[in-house]
């Protein structure tokens, strides 16, 4: 697509392109963040603050230390982490010491992590203690030879970070026995690199900075190499986008981003921490969001300028008794990614903050930020906006051509931000690259006239009923809207008759609910072939730790 027809829809003051060249390396990013920023507040985490030169110092103190175990340039370092302080010190360590960093999840059982240490050829893992019984079950079959071990109290100073981690040990019994001869702690490896100086390499555009591992939803999970200049692209292509909004943040005040998604998932890693650290802002941690109480009352404490979060997340906080012990006046930004947002979360959003969800799309292979809703959109549009600057996206039939106005097609992405490809899986990275540079999204969509994009639905998902395709996200965004309905979700399952048969499985508002409501309502909003089939009613969805549903556990029950 060489007419770029969206950029007519751009907000005043933003440009079609931008210098995304302007630094060699996310370390060059960062290292200005530090010099300029120095004195302010860079992380806040259960009432304790971390400025810029407490990360820049502590950062350097853990680089040096990586390399005082004889870690070389381009060696792999695992960091399995919740949202705590010692994540963003650990991932400049690891970049400022000419290292790759590796994104773990922390919620990954044995089998998982051990597939991810072995694919990624991790030497080190840095890791919270309440998931070292993991590693011990599966570290002697991987090539790890070094382990840092973090406990949440580790940045809070000595008395409150004492009764932190006894409660977490001891009161709540959040750390399994574990046994992992030659363990270091944290805070002694600070202390050994603090002793010695880190070894500045001169890292390059092109170097591999993050493996960014996909959820593993479309089979064995694949490590997207993400370079340099990939992440430095995207985070000025988020920081210019959100310029309108960000603009809006008094004069001397500090502008807030709460940080409730985890950090090692790429929609948090790039645009709550990379991008705070980009605008000198203060991230507020928050390292357990299913605890919304203790989110709430973290939260209370601190003007929020900007909330990040899925669809799952804002449905809770916004049906949550504790709401309103939030100071929402000052929310300039509700930013809504990983998943498709609906329309009775946005619209119930809107209403009790002033503020509307700007819906964004991208994957861990773009880095991740793709498009967006202009900053300027003053309500929740159902699309998920258009291109950033210096990004071209078009939409393909299964033949690889690009699709007539309106219909259907996968959507690819072309720019800086997409990923040089799949960790040694060439194959796996030939069939998602067009031979002009776009990356296949496997994601379903149109674009309207004035260039705004929508998803229909991801490819795998899509139902197929007597040859009709049922696109769960259309079911789900109607039938979320039911007043007694909490949360839904919809998949295909196999039936005799139809080929295949929608299944909608329902979380209750309203107690009383009954299945023959719901089937009035499908009736009354949906076309006959997309009539559930089956209803089931739960207590809760099986989701990832970022609020995604997983569909495909829906499927196999």
């Amino acid at each position: 697509m060489t007419d770029r027809i969206w950029l007519a829809s751009y907000p005043p003051g933003v440009p079609a392109d931008i210098d995304v060249a302007q630094y060699d390396s996310v370390v060059a990013l960062m290292e200005e963040s530090f010099r300029q920023y120095g004195s302010r507040v860079a992380y806040s985490f259960m009432g304790k603050d971390l400025t810029y030169a407490q990360t820049d110092n502590l950062s350097q103190a853990f680089g040096a230390y990586l390399q005082g175990l004889g870690l070389a340039r381009g060696d792999r370092v695992a960091v399995m982490m919740p949202n705590v302080p010692q994540y963003p010190v650990v991932v400049a360590a690891v970049l400022r010491a000419g290292l790759v960093l590796v994104n773990v999840n922390p919620l990954y059982t044995a089998r998982e992590l051990e597939h991810q240490l072995k694919d990624s050829g991790a030497k080190a893992i840095v890791i919270l203690e309440n998931f070292a019984t993991t590693l011990e079950k599966c570290i002697a079959a991987t090539p790890v030879k070094h382990v840092v071990l973090c406990a949440m109290g580790d940045q809070l100073g000595l008395l409150k970070g004492a009764l932190v981690n006894y409660v977490v040990r001891h009161s709540k019994k959040l750390v399994p026995p574990f046994n992992l001869p030659g363990a270091v702690r944290y805070n002694d490896a600070i202390a050994r690199g603090t002793a010695g100086t880190l070894q500045r390499p001169a890292v390059k555009p092109d170097d591999m900075a993050v493996l960014q591992y996909t959820g593993g939803t479309t089979g064995v999970s694949k490590g997207a190499v993400l370079l340099h200049r990939n992440l430095v692209a995207n985070v000025l292509q988020n920081e210019i986008w959100a310029m309108p909004l960000i603009s809006k943040v008094p004069a001397g005040e500090q502008p807030t981003s709460v940080c409730a998604l985890p950090l090692y998932h790429i929609f948090a890693f790039t645009y709550c921490m990379m991008l705070s650290m980009r605008m000198g802002g203060k991230l507020v941690l928050i390292p357990n969001p299913r605890d919304l109480p203790a989110m709430f009352k973290e939260m209370s404490k601190h003007r929020i300028h900007v909330m990040p979060a899925v669809n799952t997340l804002f449905n809770g906080m916004a049906n949550h008794p504790d709401f309103r012990t939030v100071d929402w006046s000052h929310l300039k930004a509700s930013t809504g990614g990983g998943t498709a947002v609906q329309s009775a979360v946005a619209k119930l959003w809107l209403e009790k903050t002033g503020s509307p969800i700007l819906e964004g799309y991208g994957l861990s292979e773009t880095s991740p930020t793709a498009c967006g809703n202009p900053a300027t959109a003053t309500e929740y549009s159902g699309s998920i906006g258009i291109p950033l600057p210096n990004t071209w996206m078009k939409l393909l039939d299964d033949d690889g051509n690009e699709v007539e106005p309106g219909q259907p097609g996968e959507i690819a992405i072309k720019g800086p931000q997409v990923m040089a490809g799949y960790w040694q899986r060439p194959d796996e990275t030939a069939k998602v690259m067009t031979p002009d540079g776009y990356f296949k999204s496997g994601d379903i969509g149109t674009m309207d006239e004035r260039g705004f994009f929508r998803i229909v639905d991801r490819k795998k998902d899509m139902v197929l009923v007597s040859g009709f395709n049922v696109f769960p996200t259309e079911l789900e965004d109607v039938v979320s809207q039911h007043p007694g309905v909490m949360e839904c979700a919809c998949v295909g399952v196999p039936d005799a008759k139809t080929g295949e048969a929608v299944k909608l499985v329902i979380v209750k508002k309203d107690p009383s609910l009954s299945e023959a409501d719901v089937r009035a309502y499908c009736r009354e909003n949906l076309t006959g072939y997309k009539q559930p089939k089956i209803i089931e009613f739960r207590t809760e969805l099986p989701k990832t730790p970022v609020g995604k549903i997983l569909r495909r556990e829906l499927r196999e029950k």
